[in-house]
C-alpha cells in the first residue's frame, strides 16, 4: 500500500471545506499509477493507492476516500469483485467508483456497471476525459 500525495497535506487550523478530495487508485501497473498521478497533479486531488483490489477493499476502508480509480484484471482479486465488496459496505456503498481498464468490450462494460461501477473509462486514458469525470463525480 502506498500513499502519495499532490501537494502537501492541509495544516490542523485549515477549515473542512478546503480539505482536499482523496481518490485511491486501485491498479496493478506501474505506468498506470506514474500516469495517474501526473494528470492528478495538477488538480487540487490527493492520491491515495494500491496494487490490487485486496489491497484496494482494505484501504477503502483506512483512507476513506471521495472517489476510487479502479482497474479490472489485477491479481489476487479483480476490480468487478473489489467493487461488488465496496457497494455491500456501509462506507463505501455510495462512493463514486471509476472502473479505468484496457477491457472495452461490451460485456466488460456491462459486467462492470452489473457489479456496481459509477462509470467507465478505457485505456490508453485520456487525461481530459478522466478528469472531467473526476470533476463532475467530486465537484457536482
Amino acid at each position: 500500500m502506498t500513499a502519495s500525495t499532490a501537494a502537501p497535506a492541509r495544516s490542523a487550523g485549515t477549515p473542512a471545506a478546503t480539505a482536499r478530495k482523496k481518490i485511491l487508485l486501485v491498479d496493478d501497473s506501474a505506468t498506470t499509477h506514474m500516469w495517474i498521478k501526473m494528470i492528478l497533479n495538477k488538480s487540487a486531488y490527493e492520491m491515495v493507492s494500491a496494487r490490487d483490489g485486496v489491497e484496494g477493499v482494505e484501504m477503502a476502508a483506512a483512507q476513506h476516500p471521495d472517489l476510487v480509480l479502479m482497474d479490472v484484471v489485477m491479481p489476487r482479486m479483480g476490480g468487478f469483485e473489489a467493487v461488488r465488496q465496496l457497494r455491500a459496505r456501509h462506507a463505501t456503498r455510495s462512493v463514486p467508483i471509476i472502473m479505468v481498464t484496457t477491457r472495452a468490450e461490451a460485456k466488460n462494460v456491462e459486467e462492470g456497471f452489473a457489479s456496481g461501477c459509477s462509470d467507465y473509462v478505457t485505456k490508453p486514458i485520456d487525461s481530459l476525459e478522466l478528469l472531467s469525470k473526476i470533476r463532475n463525480f467530486l465537484e457536482g
